[in-house]
């Protein structure tokens, strides 16, 4: 490829306030990608982190020509849309500043992406590599994590509303999720050009709201594009010990309850119907009782996630 060309495809890795080991090995693991430094690129967007993220300081090496961009409006999806505003790819990759991604993992995402053109996103496994071995009640939690694998056949989606369904579904047997996503660039556009919904939670600093993955899913199939899973795509999901804490996994597990159904309501596929917030500390209460929330810490942790789902079905819109 000229070194005058555009590369075909755009690795964006947004980050705030990283933590150095998780961010080199990140990086180290881009440099060491099978596919020609020439054909893609790397885009590290600095999101409000204090101090500024410095590469030369974590000791690692970094891929070739990494630009980094400062992002000061806090925000997942300020800092990716950032990333997208100044990719040049025709395909985007989106990597967390944990995640250490396979050395065939953007080859093999812009095969299947040139031999797939009605597809617009795709994803594969996260696999973890815990910090600390986790206990058993934890693993109930581990989706919350962004952790997946789902066997070892591709899955493709058939469509955003089903033959006779009265709303629009997700395809969780085969949406990507955030961490790896490789999405063709034509098939953004869309979700780049709308204003962002300030109803739909996306991570923030220290919220862990998080629907900012599947409002960009839904942004694709509403535009006509498929999306998919295949497992030849694969990387490694940092997980530090912090994140297996109980209260961190209820924080969460509430959080994306939450952001899940102003997500589902933006797109025209909860089947739960909005709710008046004053009804919403009764509904807690009674779900105490019926989660059984004092009986340990998975009981509590599940608790916390019907709290999040009745705060986001009554801040979604009435109808």
């Amino acid at each position: 490829m000229p070194p005058d060309s555009d590369p075909l495809i755009s690795v964006l890795i947004p980050t705030h306030n990283p933590h150095p080991r998780r961010l080199a090995r990140t990086l180290a693991a881009l440099q060491a990608q099978t596919m020609p430094a020439g054909s893609w690129e790397a885009i590290l967007v600095d999101n409000a982190s204090n101090p500024q993220v410095d590469t030369r300081s974590l000791g690692a090496p970094s891929p070739q020509g990494l630009r980094i961009f400062r992002e000061p409006t806090l925000g997942l999806t300020n800092a990716r849309r950032r990333g997208f505003s100044e990719a040049r790819g025709r395909y985007c990759i989106l990597v967390d500043d944990d995640n250490v991604l396979a050395p065939d993992y953007i080859s093999r995402a812009a095969d299947i992406l040139e031999a797939h053109p009605n597809i617009g996103a795709i994803g594969g496994k996260s696999i973890p590599e815990f910090e600390q071995p986790p206990d058993e009640w934890k693993r109930e939690f581990f989706n919350l994590l962004a952790l997946r694998d789902l066997g070892d056949a591709p899955r493709i989606s058939r469509g955003i509303r089903p033959p006779g369904a009265r709303r629009n579904e997700y395809p969780v047997d085969c949406a990507p999720i955030g961490a790896g996503m490789a999405l063709r660039r034509e098939a953004v556009e869309t979700w780049l050009r709308a204003i962002p919904d300030s109803r739909v939670g996306d991570r923030r600093g220290k919220e862990l709201t998080s629907g900012g993955d599947n409002d960009l899913v839904f942004s694709i199939l509403r535009a006509g594009w498929k999306v998919a899973y295949f497992p030849e795509l694969s990387l490694t999901h940092l997980i530090p010990g912090e994140r297996l804490d109980r209260d961190y996994l209820a924080r969460l597990n509430r959080g994306i309850q939450s952001s899940w159904m102003q997500v589902l309501t933006k797109h025209d596929a909860n089947p739960w119907p909005s709710i008046p917030a004053w009804t919403v500390p009764v509904r807690k209460a009674k779900a105490w009782f019926s989660f059984e929330a004092w009986r340990g810490p998975a009981a509590y942790v599940r608790w916390q996630g019907a709290c999040g789902h009745f705060e986001g079905r009554s801040a979604a819109p009435r109808t």
